[in-house]
């Protein structure tokens, strides 16, 4: 397969000079060579992280021996590494290069990957190396998008985001599975396994042509930014989309964190294996059906079918049941396809900072609202639990997410500063 980049900018123009109108419904251009290859790495990535990633406490506890205050404490910061660290992928990239710094993201992740095979008999090794895989995740997924959009028309980039939203969700729903096997009973091998994968995808990235961010500028009237389109130039309405994303994260995260506590009693170990895989599934054929029209929504009015969507299924958790459950999750995947998309959309749109900074300030505003989401809602689901309602606890939340939206809508519009202070770099 020839990775030969077609896409850009001059591509859409020929595009639109090829069929006699901008690409639509019925016109889109086909994805280039490096889109489709940074696609299936995305799906191999995901599933190779998602093999063992989810296994880390069992590992770090169980076989290992570190107690559980110890184990939260070294996910914790894993956690914020990867989410925090994504901040650092603008200035990284703009130093080196959007290929450059995929390549140096996945060498940490193989390199890490490579160190758990010690590591499972050294539980510094094993932390080492978790800190390592974290740290080339934070670097890794702003690059990616960033090549992935570089020179595509605004018009395109739901398409191109929500596919790549899609080939994440369907390796984090198949690693899982996939490591049970190898997971407790031969770990080395899984390791092993999942270090040659990244290896590979790895040298496949090598392969990839630099694109307009690797190649260093020549004092010349450069082209358009690549973070913003180049007719955007009003301020548009509706809230910053880091604050809508560190509360979109925030509210959803409630239902990842606690979902397990609620519906296990209620029904099932497998029910709620099924509800996941379920969620997953819907996720990932349902992202790029609803691109278009998710785009085509104002802010406001994707934060009010966003964080109502959310409500609704906080809700109909509470409601209980097998149904309700089902319902519950059915309704919460909508509400992520809306929020997550527009607000990275509409981060784009409004900022004239490169995509990957970009992109590294929305992972920074999710770990936000993770970390707020993780430790306000220990407390509260504490808290009712010990009342005997738990029930009270989906309320709860339901009736955030309904107060969010007016909360941020009756905000007065203001321009981005993130745009501002970068366009006056």
């Amino acid at each position: 397969m020839s990775l030969r980049r077609t896409d850009g900018a001059p591509g859409a123009d020929a595009d639109r000079g090829r069929t006699g109108r901008a690409p639509g419904r019925r016109g889109r251009p086909p994805l280039s060579g490096p889109q489709r290859f940074l696609l299936g790495g995305s799906f191999l990535i995901t599933l190779g992280s998602f093999a063992v990633l989810p296994y880390m406490s069992v590992l770090l506890h169980q076989r290992l021996g570190l107690g559980l205050g110890t184990v939260g404490f070294v996910l914790a910061v894993a956690s914020l590494i990867q989410f925090a660290g994504g901040v650092v992928a603008g200035p990284v990239t703009g130093r080196i290069g959007l290929r450059r710094a995929m390549l140096l993201a996945l060498g940490l992740r193989t390199a890490g990957f490579a160190a758990f095979v010690p590591g499972l008999t050294s539980p510094v090794l094993a932390v080492g190396a978790l800190l390592l895989v974290s740290a080339g995740a934070a670097l890794y997924l702003p690059a990616n998008k960033a090549y992935l959009v570089e020179g595509a028309s605004e018009a395109r980039r739901p398409r191109l985001l929500s596919a790549s939203g899609s080939a994440f969700n369907a390796g984090m729903a198949l690693g899982p599975p996939a490591a049970a096997p190898l997971v407790m009973g031969s770990p080395g091998v899984l390791f092993c396994c999942v270090t040659v994968l990244f290896a590979l995808v790895g040298a496949g990235h090598a392969l990839l042509p630099a694109g307009a961010a690797d190649r260093p500028a020549d004092g010349s009237s450069a082209a358009p930014a690549a973070g913003r389109a180049p007719e955007s130039g009003a301020p548009r309405p509706g809230p910053s989309p880091f604050v809508v994303t560190v509360l979109s994260v925030y509210a959803f995260m409630f239902f990842q964190h606690y979902l397990a506590l609620y519906a296990v009693p209620r029904t099932s170990a497998a029910f709620y294996g099924a509800v996941l895989t379920g969620y997953a599934a819907l996720l990932v054929v349902a992202q790029p059906l609803l691109a278009e029209r998710v785009a085509a929504l104002s802010y406001p009015a994707a934060l009010r079918w966003g964080f109502g969507a959310m409500a609704a299924g906080m809700a109909a958790i509470g409601a209980g049941g097998h149904a309700g459950i089902a319902a519950g999750g059915a309704l919460l995947c909508l509400g992520e396809i809306v929020l997550f998309l527009k607000n990275d959309l509409e981060a784009l749109a409004r900022s004239s900072a490169a995509p990957a900074s970009v992109f590294g300030r929305q992972r920074l505003a999710a770990g936000i609202g993770a970390f707020a989401s993780g430790v306000l809602g220990g407390q509260l689901y504490g808290a009712v639990e010990s009342a005997g309602s738990a029930r009270a606890f989906w309320a709860a939340v339901c009736l955030q997410c309904l107060l969010l939206p007016v909360f941020l809508l009756r905000r007065r519009p203001a321009r981005d500063p993130e745009g501002s202070r970068a366009g006056a770099g």
